[in-house]
């Protein structure tokens, strides 16, 4: 904050009725001039915003943890000691340009980055330093920092430090149309019946993603207590990020209609992990996880997302196939589509929020296939014309 006193002044020549009118008007501008100054807190850095902002909002702690990274190997070395009053529009867009010019935003000009020695008569080419290489900042990231900027501001305007956010008005890199990339019926099929050959556990890992569409998270995450074996449902109510069980990404509960196939392969694998618990001298118990790795034979802890990510990675580059566990999601979705089922189910159980348009915007192309499939089943039951 400062505490100087802030004077502005300006001549209004003649002394009639309109002069006392440009003058009144003169006056307002001057007293709403300074009173926008006085809320403005000119010494209010945007570190300092960035810091209450995060100290303030309400995030997952995951969410947390990537943000601050953001703003403190991005945002705050550049940005953080500039006064938030004096962070416009044009400031914003020529940060954003020079991430997607290089993130580490050099003066494009060689230089050494990574020395391995730093004696007098060092040698950098027979040392084998690395030499600088500008690396453009995706604009998924850019958009990222922009959202902490923009969410910061907003903060700052409410609380009577600035005046508008210029965030608001600033450009950010237009995000990335999404291009699902599922795998083939056929890919689909070598996949499942690899994961079978590996273990009947992992089969069934593999086998339910496909047929529901869930999440790595809320995949890891699946105990015994939330299969209703008898209504053939799937009651998805956590998830598990970074070593901890929290709400769905989307924070609604959702229930997803199972088929018979896939009902009885998971009484099957019930079966195994209750017989493998019980021969640790351990009871066995519907609280448990479904899915756990080797380390955990009892159920006790969940399945790695990481470690399950990994492991199908390498099933897949074994079997020949480009791809990872998400596809997985991209296929019960596509497959679903082309078949003619209903966007709004579809949607559903995907756990989409929008009422759909999440799942319109990402699989449109399936879509308008499912539409066109409409038309010709709806255009072959219409009334023939008599010649």
């Amino acid at each position: 904050m400062t505490s100087k006193d802030t004077y502005l002044s300006e001549t209004i020549k003649g002394t009639d009725k309109a002069a006392w009118r440009r003058a009144e008007d003169k006056l307002a501008e001057f007293q709403d001039r300074v009173a926008n100054q006085r809320a403005a807190a000119s010494s209010v850095t945007l570190g300092y915003a960035l810091d209450e902002w995060l100290r303030v909002t309400e995030i997952e702690d995951s969410t947390r943890n990537t943000y601050v990274g953001y703003i403190e190997r991005t945002i705050r070395p550049v940005l953080g000691s500039v006064p938030a009053k004096n962070i416009d529009a044009r400031t914003l867009e020529g940060f954003y340009t020079e991430l997607r010019r290089c993130r580490s935003r050099c003066d494009d000009k060689p230089f050494i980055e990574k020395h391995q020695a730093r004696d007098a008569d060092h040698d950098c080419t027979e040392s084998g330093c690395v030499a600088h290489r500008c690396r453009p900042m995706s604009a998924s990231t850019i958009r990222q920092l922009h959202a902490i900027i923009s969410g910061t501001l907003s903060a700052a305007e409410r609380w009577g430090w600035i005046a508008n956010n210029p965030a608001r008005a600033a450009r950010r890199p237009k995000p990335k149309p999404p291009s699902p990339d599922p795998p083939t019926p056929a890919e689909a099929a070598r996949l499942a019946e690899e994961a079978f050959t590996m273990d009947d556990d992992w089969g069934t890992l593999v086998w339910l993603v496909m047929a529901t569409g869930m999440r790595r998270g809320e995949l890891c995450g699946l105990r015994f207590s939330c299969i209703d074996f008898d209504g053939e449902v799937i009651d998805l109510r956590r998830n598990w990020v970074l070593g901890k069980e929290k709400d769905t990404k989307t924070h609604q509960n959702r229930r997803i209609a199972l088929d018979s196939e896939t009902i009885t392969l998971l009484r099957e694998h019930k079966a195994r992990v209750k017989t493998r618990v019980e021969a640790l001298g351990k009871n066995f118990s519907d609280e448990l996880f479904v899915f756990s790795g080797s380390k955990t034979p009892d159920h006790s802890e969940p399945y790695s997302p990481n470690a399950v990510s990994a492991r199908y990675r390498t099933m897949a580059r074994r079997v020949g196939v480009d791809t990872h566990i998400h596809a997985l999601r991209h296929y019960s979705a596509t497959e679903l589509l082309t078949a003619g089922v209903d966007l709004p189910t579809v949607s559903g159980r995907l756990g989409h929020g929008g009422g759909g348009a999440t799942t319109l915007r990402v699989y449109a192309a399936w879509v308008a296939a499912s539409d066109r499939k409409a038309a010709e089943i709806l255009g072959s039951r219409m009334p023939k014309r008599s010649s």
